[in-house]
């Protein structure tokens, strides 16, 4: 026999901004897990849950945990996790901005330079993502 599925029980105003996270959170990762909560406190047992966003049992606990002990801001993502990026704003601006400013037409040579003037490697496509990022947030190139 297995164990009792634990029902997670929240308040009008809990249950109020997990179906604001759900519904509207341009964050697909912070959505599912007010869903995922939303789902337990419906009474959904862990597995079915689990079969539903085809994850294992394993990370649907671990988030009713993460819930119960810190409340919604535990359904969000701690800064720190992911891929560092490879091209940081803060460090390397003005030299990309120096070298586009001599290269700008030949995207190519700019990246050959900033390799060896930054020791880093990276792609084109990193490149343009880096410039595309700084562009958008009102920094126009020179």
């Amino acid at each position: 026999m297995g164990r009792k599925s634990k029902k997670t029980k929240l308040t009008e105003k809990e249950r109020t901004e997990l179906e604001i996270g759900y519904k509207n959170s341009p964050n697909s990762h912070f959505s599912r897990r007010c869903h995922i909560i939303l789902l337990k406190s419906e009474g959904y047992t862990s597995e079915q849950i689990a079969n539903i966003f085809q994850l294992t049992i394993q990370p649907v606990n671990h988030w009713v945990k993460r819930y119960e002990t810190s409340g919604i801001k535990g359904l969000q993502t701690k800064s720190g996790q992911g891929r560092k990026p490879i091209l940081n704003k803060e460090q390397d601006e003005a030299k990309v901005r120096a070298v586009i400013k001599k290269e700008r037409q030949r995207l190519k040579f700019v990246k050959e330079e900033l390799e060896q003037d930054l020791n880093k490697e990276f792609s084109l496509l990193t490149l343009r993502r880096f410039l595309k990022n700084l562009s958008a947030n009102g920094n126009e190139s020179d």
